[in-house]
C-alpha cells in the first residue's frame, strides 16, 4: 500500500483491491480552436479513448483500495494541425491528493505543457507499451506516450508524498518515456533542447542527485506539514516553514529550475490560508520568502500576509 496512514479498515475492501486502478481521471477534450471540417464525434470518441486509457489501465503493481485513488484532471486543448487529423495541443495536468482527518484535498500537480502534437482518427486504437514505447507512426504514438508520462508523474508526486523517495520507480518510469519517446517532425518537449521547462527538464530535475533534497522537500510538505494540521497546527506550519527554508536554499544553489516553479504551481492560495494564520514570526519568515520563491504570485502573497 502507498498510503501509510490508513488503517486496518481497508482489509474490507480486499475482494476488491486486485480489480482497482490507482487512477480517479477525468479527461477533457476541448475543441473550439478546431478550425477543420471534422466529424465532431471524432473528439467525443477521443475523450472516452482518453479516459479509458488512464483509468482502466493498471499503472503500478501495488493494491488501491477504491477510496485510494487518485483524483487528476487532464485537459486537452485542441486547434488544427497543418496535415489531416493531425493536432497541436496543450495539455493541462492536475492532480490532488487528500490531507488526513479532513475532507480537503492539497494540490499536487497543476502544470500546462503547451507542446503537443498527435495524430487521431477516429476509433483508433490507444495503445502503449513502456518496453516499446514508439510505433511505426510516431505521431500516433506520441499521444499516448504523453499521457503515459504524465500518469506516471501523478502516480510519482503522490507516491513521494506519503513516503521517502516513494516515488522513485515512477519517475523512473516516467524517464524511460521520455529517453524512448517518438521523434519525428513536429513533435516536441521531449529533448533538453526543445526549451528549459518540458518534459525531459521535469524528470531529470527528479532524478538529478544534486536536486535530491526536492524528494524531501514533497515528503516534508505533506506528510509532516499537511498531514498534522490537524492534529498540531503550529508543529505543522513549523514543518512547512522548514520547507520554504529547504527550497530558497535550494534555489540559491540551482537558480531558475523547473522544479521550483513546478512545486509551487496551484499552491498560492493554500500557502496563504496556512500562514496568515501563523505566529507573527513564522508569518513574516513566510512573507520573506515566498515572493523570492514564487515570482509569479509575489504580489499575492504581499498583499494577504503583510
Amino acid at each position: 500500500m502507498r498510503k501509510i496512514i490508513l488503517c486496518g479498515s481497508v482489509l474490507l475492501f480486499s475482494s476488491l483491491l486486485s480489480a482497482a486502478q490507482e487512477l480517479n481521471a477525468r479527461v477533457t477534450v476541448v475543441t473550439t480552436r478546431v478550425t477543420n471540417t471534422v466529424n465532431k464525434n471524432t473528439f467525443l470518441t477521443l475523450q472516452t479513448a482518453l479516459n479509458n486509457f488512464l483509468n482502466n489501465r493498471k499503472w503500478t503493481t501495488d493494491a488501491f483500495a477504491p477510496n485510494e485513488k487518485i483524483d487528476c484532471n487532464f485537459l486537452l486543448n485542441l486547434e488544427s494541425g497543418t496535415e489531416a487529423n493531425v493536432y497541436n495541443a496543450s495539455l493541462t495536468i492536475q492532480a490532488a491528493r487528500p490531507v488526513f482527518n479532513t475532507s480537503y484535498v492539497s494540490p499536487l500537480i497543476n502544470f500546462k505543457d503547451d507542446n503537443i502534437t498527435f495524430k487521431y482518427t477516429e476509433f483508433q486504437q490507444l495503445e502503449f507499451n513502456e518496453n516499446r514505447i514508439t510505433g511505426s507512426d510516431a505521431l500516433v504514438s506520441n499521444l499516448t506516450a504523453v499521457m503515459a508520462y504524465y500518469a506516471n508523474l501523478v502516480l510519482a508526486f503522490d507516491y513521494a508524498s506519503f513516503s521517502p523517495r516513494g516515488g522513485d520507480n515512477y519517475f523512473l518510469k516516467a524517464q524511460n518515456i521520455v529517453n524512448n519517446a517518438p521523434d519525428g517532425r513536429g513533435i516536441s518537449g521531449w529533448k533538453p533542447f526543445d526549451g528549459i521547462r518540458n518534459r525531459y527538464w521535469l524528470v531529470e530535475n527528479m532524478l538529478n542527485s544534486r536536486y535530491a533534497v526536492m524528494h524531501d522537500v514533497y515528503y516534508n510538505y505533506y506528510r509532516l506539514g499537511m498531514d498534522k494540521l490537524y492534529e498540531d497546527d503550529n508543529a505543522a506550519r513549523t514543518e512547512m516553514l522548514n520547507v520554504l527554508n529547504q527550497l530558497s536554499n535550494f534555489n540559491n544553489d540551482n537558480p531558475n529550475t523547473m522544479i521550483n516553479q513546478f512545486f509551487f504551481q496551484g499552491k498560492s492560495d493554500e500557502l496563504i490560508k496556512i500562514f496568515s494564520k501563523a505566529l507573527p514570526q513564522d508569518k513574516a519568515r513566510a512573507l520573506e520568502l515566498l515572493p523570492k520563491l514564487d515570482l509569479t504570485n509575489a504580489g499575492k502573497y504581499k498583499e494577504e500576509l503583510k
